[in-house]
C-alpha cells in the first residue's frame, strides 16, 4: 500500500466521487497555532486537526507529546468525516512531520488508508492547486479505533532494541551527540542509538520526500532493513512518525517510541551517551 501521494494524484482523487478525507494539521513546534493558517487558506474539502490537542495527550512523565486520549482522538476524527471505507489523506505546511503524526495515529488504530500529501500544502501550491477558505462540516464519521496495527516501543523496549537491533535518533546530529539540547533537560542520545535526522529523508531545499531506492540506500548505510528490527525515537514522538514514515516509502517496517527522548530524559536514572555514532 502506498503511504504517501502526489499533488497531481491528490488532485485526481478529489475530484472522483469518492475522495478521499483530508486533513491539515499543520503545527509548528514552539510556534504559533495553525487553526488561523487553515483559516487563511488550505486545500478545498480539508478540516483542521490540532496536533497538541487531539493527536497527543497533554505533556507529562510520558513526554511531551503522549499518545492522546482514544475518545479524544475518535471524536476528532469521526468529527472530520473519517470512515473505515474511504481513504484518509493528510499534510501539512512543512516537511510533513506533523502530517506523519496524523498518518501513524490512523494506522496504529487500524485505518487500512492513510497516505500523505508529499511536499505538503507547497508542494499542492506549486503544482498550480488552489486553495479555499470554506470550512466543510463533513458528515460524521464512523471511525472505531483499533490500537496496536503498528508495533510501539516503551523506554524499556527501545533500550532493549538498541542493543539487540537498529534504534535510530531523528533528532538533529548535535541533538544527538549531546553538543546542545535546546527542549529537553538533558542532552545526548539512549545509549546503542544511531543517528538519523528526518530532515535527510527530504530532498535538500525541499518538503518531498527522497525516492524509495535513495531513502532504502540511506537506511542500509545505518542498518536499517527490512531483514533488520528497527525502532524510531526523536524529542517528543513526532519527528520520529516522519522516520516512520520514510521506512515505509523505502520498504522497511519500523517501531515507534513515542515517549520519545522527552520521556527517557524524566527519568534521571536512565543511562545518557553523548558523542559520535557507536563503532
Amino acid at each position: 500500500m502506498n503511504v504517501i501521494i502526489t499533488a497531481t494524484e491528490l488532485a485526481s482523487e478529489l475530484a472522483q466521487s469518492a475522495a478521499p478525507v483530508l486533513l491539515d494539521v499543520r503545527y509548528q513546534l514552539g510556534g504559533p497555532p495553525g487553526r488561523p493558517q487553515y483559516e487563511a487558506g488550505h486545500v478545498p474539502g480539508a478540516v483542521y486537526v490540532d496536533l497538541d490537542s487531539e493527536l497527543a495527550a497533554p505533556p507529562g512523565p510520558a513526554g511531551r507529546h503522549p499518545l492522546p486520549d482514544l475518545e479524544v482522538f475518535t471524536g476528532a476524527m469521526r468529527a472530520a468525516g473519517v470512515r473505515a471505507d474511504r481513504p484518509v489523506v493528510v499534510y501539512d505546511g512543512g516537511q510533513s512531520w506533523a502530517a506523519a503524526r496524523a498518518w501513524w495515529l490512523l494506522r496504529w488504530t487500524g485505518h487500512p488508508d492513510v497516505r500523505v500529501l508529499d511536499g505538503g500544502l507547497a508542494a499542492w501550491q506549486a503544482s498550480g492547486g488552489a486553495l479555499s477558505v470554506d470550512q466543510p462540516a463533513p458528515e460524521t464519521g464512523d471511525f472505531t479505533p483499533l490500537p496496536g496495527a503498528l508495533p510501539v516501543l516503551t523506554a524499556d523496549d527501545a533500550a532493549a532494541l538498541a542493543r539487540r537491533g537498529v534504534l535510530l535518533d531523528a533528532r538533529a546530529a548535535e541533538r544527538y551527540r549531546g553538543e546542545v539540547e535546546p527542549i529537553d533537560p538533558v542532552a545526548g542520545h539512549i545509549p546503542g542509538a544511531v543517528s538519523a535526522p528526518t530532515t535527510e529523508n527530504v530532498a535538500e531545499g525541499s518538503t518531498v520526500f527522497r525516492d524509495a531506492a535513495e531513502l532504502a540506500r540511506r537506511f542500509a548505510s545505518l542498518g536499517a532493513t527490512a531483514d533488520a528490527e528497527v525502532g524510531v525515537y526523536c524529542g517528543s514522538g513526532v519527528s520520529a512518525a516522519h522516520e516512520v514514515l520514510a521506512l515505509a516509502v523505502a520498504g522497511v517496517p519500523a517501531a515507534l517510541y513515542v515517549g520519545s527522548w522527552s520521556e527517557w530524559t524524566a527519568d534521571p536514572s536512565r543511562p545518557v551517551a553523548t558523542g559520535p555514532q557507536p563503532g
